[in-house]
């Protein structure tokens, strides 16, 4: 059964559509836009072949024929990589609800936003879903039955699954990015969605393979997700709690009052060095805290896309 947010809303299309047109209102512009051609290169003419793109211009200053070369001649491909590692579901109360979302479910209901307005420019978009490995990827089309399609996908996401159905799910980011950046097309826009939690010894592979998207000349907007209360802060109650750990199932009983200190200290570090180099590598860094709420969130960020 879908939430009863999604209920509300009859469907995740439905949802996406008045987010955009409530944004879009009053607007002149879009955060996103596409390409149309960018010039490469000249090379001399052949005979016989269409003269459409002689540079005229250039043959009165040469008296030489030559033809514009383009690097890219199509709208805007766009890829979203979604972290369906079983830690996204956190808090599992959550799931579904667009008012207090989880951290899967900010990822899905902001990526059905971001699809409806590629899809109203024309624009290509495709989906990744990882987590120990790429479980799902499809290919950048623009047409409305591959919208449909990636819809019945996310909301497929978005159904909550009992405790003893659940399947535990690592993440394996840094590999899902490399495959990634292979497969696309170059130049395209890459977004992130992800709460980056990994290993020590992961951290720095992570980083590798976020340079990896941009020397492929991609454009990437990485959303880091987390829940700032309880997973950066550590604020709970002053009793002992049984902490599990989503992944692994790892379970651990402590006094979170008597660790908070050391805790909050490591937690705002790795967050600021993760900033730090998506900064580094000209990544658009955006901090999704979902105690916030949906709206609180991609608002603003579309209101800052649309004026770079």
């Amino acid at each position: 059964m879908l939430s009863s947010e999604i209920s509300r809303y009859k469907t995740l299309d439905f949802f996406a559509r008045q987010v955009v047109e409530g944004f879009l209102t009053g607007r002149h512009k879009s955060p996103f836009h596409g390409f149309s051609v960018e010039f490469s290169d000249y090379r001399q003419y052949n005979s016989g072949e269409s003269t459409k793109n002689i540079d005229w211009h250039l043959y009165g200053r040469t008296d030489k024929l030559y033809v514009k070369q383009f690097e890219e001649e199509t709208n805007l491909r766009c890829q979203l990589l979604i972290d369906q590692s079983t830690s996204m579901l956190f808090p599992l109360e959550g799931q579904g609800d667009v008012e207090h979302p989880n951290k899967l479910t900010f990822s899905v209901y902001a990526a059905a936003v971001l699809i409806e307005l590629l899809h109203r420019q024309r624009d290509a978009f495709g989906l990744t879903l990882f987590s120990e490995h790429i479980d799902q990827h499809t290919q950048c089309r623009s047409n409305a039955v591959h919208q449909r399609y990636l819809y019945g996908v996310l909301e497929d996401l978005l159904r909550p699954v009992e405790a003893e159905k659940r399947t535990m799910r690592q993440t394996s980011i840094a590999e899902a990015i490399h495959q990634t950046a292979e497969q696309l097309h170059r130049r395209s826009l890459v977004v992130l969605f992800t709460d980056a939690f990994v290993r020590d010894e992961e951290r720095e592979p992570l980083f590798d393979a976020l340079r990896h998207l941009r020397h492929n000349k991609h454009e990437v907007i990485l959303f880091h997700t987390f829940d700032r209360t309880h997973e950066l802060q550590l604020e709970y109650d002053a009793r002992p709690h049984q902490f599990i750990d989503l992944e692994t199932g790892r379970q651990m009983r402590l006094q979170p009052s008597e660790i908070a200190e050391v805790y909050r200290r490591q937690m705002e570090q790795q967050q600021a060095e993760l900033q730090q180099r998506a900064m580094q590598y000209h990544i658009d860094y955006v901090p999704v805290d979902t105690v916030q709420g949906f709206h609180q969130v991609i608002l603003p960020f579309l209101l800052k896309r649309s004026k770079v």
